[in-house]
């Protein structure tokens, strides 16, 4: 029997740092039950995989966090950045124990965030707004290429994707600018998606990921190139040759 052979792809705990490195829309889900979905005011996942949360003085969370530790779950969604009919691309679950920092504590997080992520909102840190801090007993990845439980020291070994942090703007322009090779991309599309809406999805180190909208239903393809790339100058070329460029082919 023929098996299909999945394209490569990063690995999963590649896929969660890379999501967590984007720094998406997140919301907090105590499990007492007190609160359906709590959105913070500044979330920041670190490499080891414990999150920095900050919330509003008066939140009750804030309160309770102070009394004793609370179990909680932190939901990370990874949203596309062309606008998509099914936007959240990726999630990245991380649960665990939640307490309210001292003063002293808080200002060390703040900093700590500052160093990965200066942002003014860490400003606001003890003038009226609070740092949590949730310690991770498990983490999940969920996106199209799978749904995966993953191991502490994996996540934290694991490196964010090389082109995570300009994957935005390239996607957007070639949403938006270059609708001629988002066609010519489409050829590698299987022949039952080729009479749908294609939008550029995803951009790694492995490969392109395009949104196939269909009148009845999406599908999320994998491109992949020929070898791992690590640099924009790798990828413009590997982006030429599925492009089905003349002058690299005769170059090689």
């Amino acid at each position: 029997m023929n098996e299909t052979r999945r394209p490569p792809a990063p690995h999963p705990a590649e896929r969660a740092r890379t999501i967590a490195a984007r720094g998406g829309r997140a919301a907090l889900l105590p499990s007492d039950g007190t609160e359906s979905r709590v959105t913070p005011v500044l979330h920041h996942v670190h490499p080891r995989g414990d999150v920095t949360v900050l919330l509003p003085d008066e939140h009750p969370l804030v309160e309770a966090g102070r009394r004793a530790e609370l179990t909680a779950m932190l939901e990370v969604a990874d949203h596309a950045p062309v606008q998509l009919r099914e936007p959240v691309r990726g999630l990245l679950w991380i649960t665990g124990w939640l307490r309210t920092l001292d003063p002293r504590e808080a200002r060390v997080a703040g900093l700590e965030v500052a160093d990965d992520r200066p942002d003014p909102r860490l400003l606001d840190v003890g003038h009226g707004v609070s740092v949590l801090r949730l310690s991770p007993a498990s983490l999940v990845v969920a996106d199209a290429e799978s749904t995966t439980s993953l191991r502490l020291e994996l996540f934290a070994q694991a490196e964010p994707d090389p082109f995570a942090a300009h994957e935005d703007h390239w996607l957007r322009h070639l949403e938006l600018s270059h609708r001629d090779v988002v066609g010519l991309l489409g050829q590698h599309l299987p022949e039952h998606l080729r009479g749908g809406h294609v939008r550029p999805l995803g951009l790694d180190r492995f490969g392109l990921r395009l949104r196939v909208e269909m009148s009845d239903e999406d599908h999320d393809v994998r491109i992949a190139f020929s070898r791992s790339v690590g640099t924009a100058q790798e990828l413009a070329v590997e982006l030429r040759r599925l492009m089905g460029c003349p002058f690299l082919a005769q170059r090689r």
